[in-house]
């Protein structure tokens, strides 16, 4: 159900997908829809793919020589890591945003948190597709885009853009007066913040998804995960 009478600003995070795949085929067309590989600076380790390289099950982190069957099966492209190029390709999209979004947070080299104040009576969902559209066009760099009243419900928001194709890039979480089904949909780990030892701290308590999360007894969370684990719980509920 959507509410229009939000207390609470809008905020939205962008992020590249694949980026350093994305950028390889800025400037080689012909590699689109072919998986590809980015390799660490002695190129020894996977540090990104592509989604068709995802799909043929190699894992960031993977070293070459494990997945080497896999690169030579599929006919995946394996390239060193440019980190000029990552740098100036990461400009042009932060700057890209600069001309839609009054006030551009830059979290990492392939994100940037959004505020949108002001903005709360425009339809964002169609402003951010458009921002979406755009960034592609100038930049040749496909994003998602999530938005929510918190960054880490926009971060999940993000993540579920990213990864259900109906989304068209974008979920706005702010439209929504309840959130229980996406976070219901989002696993504890894949939670901004929560790393693989509070993951298996949270299991062992039964705590799986984020909507666990967010019910969790906050004292119990700051005794155990720190003040920060707190404020995740605060900006799961909103």
């Amino acid at each position: 159900m959507e509410n229009n009478t939000k207390i609470r600003k809008p905020i939205a995070i962008l992020d590249c997908n694949n980026f350093y795949a994305s950028c390889e085929r800025v400037f080689n067309p012909k590699l689109e829809s072919v998986p590809i590989v980015v390799l660490s600076n002695n190129d020894g380790i996977i540090i990104a793919r592509s989604n068709e390289a995802k799909a043929i099950g190699i894992k960031m982190g993977d070293p070459l020589f494990k997945v080497q069957h896999l690169i030579d099966s599929y006919g995946v492209k394996a390239f060193s890591s440019n980190y000029t190029l990552y740098g100036d390709m990461s400009r042009r999209v932060m700057s890209a945003l600069e001309y839609f979004v009054p006030k551009v947070e830059i979290y990492s080299i392939d994100e940037a948190f959004l505020s949108f104040e002001g903005f709360e009576r425009e339809n964002l969902t169609e402003y951010c597709k458009e921002l979406r559209r755009k960034i592609k066009q100038w930049t040749g760099i496909p994003v998602s885009i999530g938005i929510a009243t918190t960054k880490t419900l926009a971060k999940l928001a993000n993540r579920l853009a990213k990864k259900n194709p109906e989304y068209q890039g974008v979920l706005n979480l702010y439209d929504y007066d309840d959130n229980t089904p996406f976070l219901k949909a989002t696993d504890v780990e894949d939670i901004w913040g929560v790393g693989r030892q509070y993951t298996k701290l949270l299991r062992s308590k039964g705590i799986y998804t984020a909507l666990d999360l967010s019910e969790a007894n906050e004292k119990w969370i700051r005794k155990n995960m720190t003040v920060m684990g707190s404020r995740t719980i605060l900006e799961l509920r909103g």
